[in-house]
């Protein structure tokens, strides 16, 4: 067999490697060439392979069928991914390779209702004033907000915060939800006390996280057997990676503060006292442990992390959506446990918005709300950031059965929609798009659905858009009754990545228990709504959620980012009679 690299001719592209030894074996496939390995090329060890020094013709196989290759890439993280590609050639061969092809599908929609429904088998969440789940609901029932002024530690008023205009180096708010960041690992973990110090708080929180989950199966230490699937949606730039920067970038600093006689003479006290407040503020490049740094600094770590601390064999991924980045995690959680690549997902997201750098970027934007998050309020106009996350292990409903494990609920169908109309405006089209293909995959239609978790952002021009959006599809069909509307970020802020993820988590909560949640905060009802047009409401205080004719609870989840990309979640109760 024939070995060679792509790496010889380009270099190492890092992300794009992958993508680049595809486009190398496509053409080499197109054209029956093998090309040649240049200079570097090497004889490998064993008579099963040869190096390809000089391009040359790729003969066909013998039995003339097509021609096939292979390509193996890795990562720093551990994912180890195969591919098998083959020469097109038309007219394609029928019969077999076409039952192939099939077999995936009639497995998905075996039971003649829509794919294969995907059960939530454990689950676990960290947000403000919530360090688990089961706090996270209480805190919801509770009715009352966890926003409120942030503390110093999180934004230095004196250099970030200035009520009033907008600003490109302030922030206008100082409102957030955020979580203390945890100092040590969770127990019956070993993580060396310099590895763990290096790691991203966001990285810290989702291990504390995956530990909760797995305690409450009754499994601390992990113990999934099969292949699975790590997915965490999260910022690619974690808080990490732009301190570190700083940190070797403070004699930088220390030179520009040296030079500000530009801005008039400066005593050498209030020279030193200036001087003192850079290396305070950012450190030094002596702080640094080069040894753990990258680590601590990539997004995929987070997925990376989980799966070697609880020894899982699942592949991890970091997915980035914007502020869907938990819902397009789950997306792909479950379309890959449909194909049967994998036995086991665990996806969820995780980000910490509450700091200084997003705040001022989002207060720059005029996204924040000038005092505090009112999701359908007629005096809404923003959001305050949260931090959160929130993880769902996820089987295939029948394999949990087999397996005996819990279900509490089951996902049945996401829908996902692009609107790509603006950065940051909302659109109703996308968002209605996302609806309907999240419709097309299930039984039952929108009046079915009882309570629908809102992406719910508090600013004006975002929850009219959104309720257009669920009018145009649940207000298209006779509803038996209301549909009850709520948002998660009026108690917890906007966990941004993890927004989705805390949805799913408070959806879950609602279809478990029977209970619609409440909105907090909720004083005057925004006219333009038009909430009866649907009909819906918006509850400000926790109500018994009763089904005609005992028919599964249903709730829905919806999570727009930042771009224009749209998600549509639907949920359902699991119940002990036959499905």
């Amino acid at each position: 067999m024939a070995v060679g690299s792509v790496r010889d001719r380009i270099g190492h592209t890092l992300a794009n490697a992958g993508v680049a030894g595809v486009s190398k074996v496509a053409l080499a496939l197109y054209h029956g060439t093998l090309p040649g390995g240049g200079t570097t090329a090497r004889s490998p060890q064993g008579d099963a392979f040869r190096a390809v020094a000089d391009t040359e013709d790729w003969p066909e196989p013998p039995g003339g069928g097509p021609r096939r290759a292979a390509l193996l890439g890795s990562s720093l993280t551990g994912t180890v991914a195969h591919i098998v590609m083959e020469e097109y050639r038309a007219p394609r061969r029928g019969g077999r390779a076409a039952a192939e092809v099939l077999r995936p599908v009639s497995r998905a929609r075996a039971s003649g209702t829509g794919p294969e429904p995907i059960a939530v088998v454990g689950f676990a969440g960290r947000c403000a004033g919530a360090p688990d789940a089961e706090t996270f609901w209480a805190r919801t029932l509770a009715g009352r907000t966890m926003v409120g002024p942030v503390p110093d530690d999180v934004l230095d008023r004196h250099l970030y915060h200035a009520p009033g205009a907008i600003s490109l180096d302030r922030s206008y708010s100082d409102q957030g939800a955020p979580l203390p960041r945890p100092v040590g690992p969770p127990p019956g973990l070993s993580l060396p006390p310099g590895r763990y110090a290096a790691l991203d708080p966001a990285q810290r929180v989702a291990l504390g996280v995956a530990a909760a989950l797995f305690a409450q199966r009754g499994s601390p230490s992990g113990g999934l057997p099969g292949a699975g699937l790590i997915a965490v949606g999260s910022n690619l730039g974690l808080h990490n990676e732009r301190r570190l920067n700083s940190l070797l970038a403070a004699d930088v600093l220390e030179e520009v503060a040296q030079g500000l006689d530009a801005l008039g003479p400066l005593t050498a006290r209030a020279r030193g006292e200036v001087l003192r407040l850079v290396r305070e503020r950012t450190g030094t490049g002596a702080d640094v442990d080069l040894t753990h740094a990258l680590d601590g600094s990539l997004a995929s770590g987070i997925a990376a992390l989980i799966a070697n601390e609880f020894a899982l064999d699942a592949v991890p991924v970091a997915v980035e959506a914007a502020c869907a980045s938990s819902l397009a995690a789950l997306d792909l959680a479950v379309g890959r446990l449909r194909s049967g690549a994998v036995d086991y997902a665990l996806a969820g997201g995780v980000e910490l918005p509450c700091n200084a750098r997003d705040m001022v970027l989002c207060s720059s934007l005029g996204l924040l709300s000038h005092d505090r998050i009112t999701p359908f309020d007629e005096a809404a106009d923003g959001f305050s950031p949260g931090d959160g996350c929130a993880l769902f292990l996820l089987k295939r409903y029948e394999d949990a059965l087999r397996d005996g494990d819990p279900v509490h609920g089951l996902l049945r169908s996401i829908g996902a929609a692009n609107d790509a109309k603006s950065l940051i405006a909302p659109d109703a089209v996308g968002q209605a798009a996302a609806m309907r293909q999240a419709f097309d995959q299930v039984e039952f239609d929108p009046s079915d659905v009882g309570y629908l978790e809102a992406h719910g952002t508090g600013t004006r021009v975002g929850d009219r858009v959104e309720i257009a959006a669920v009018t145009q599809v649940y207000g298209a069909v006779p509803r038996r009754r209301p549909l009850d509307i709520g948002s998660a970020k009026s108690f917890f802020g906007h966990t941004f990545a993890a927004a989705g993820g805390t949805g799913l988590l408070r959806a879950l909560h609602a279809v478990r228990t029977a209970t619609v949640p409440p909105n907090t905060g909720l004083r005057t009802l925004s006219p333009d709504l038009a909430l009866d047009r649907i009909p819906a409401r918006i509850r400000t205080a926790a109500a018994p959620w009763t089904t005609p004719d005992g028919e599964p609870r249903r709730a829905a989840v919806s999570s727009f980012g930042t771009g224009g990309i749209d998600y549509h979640l639907l949920l359902e109760e699991h119940t002990d009679g036959p499905r």
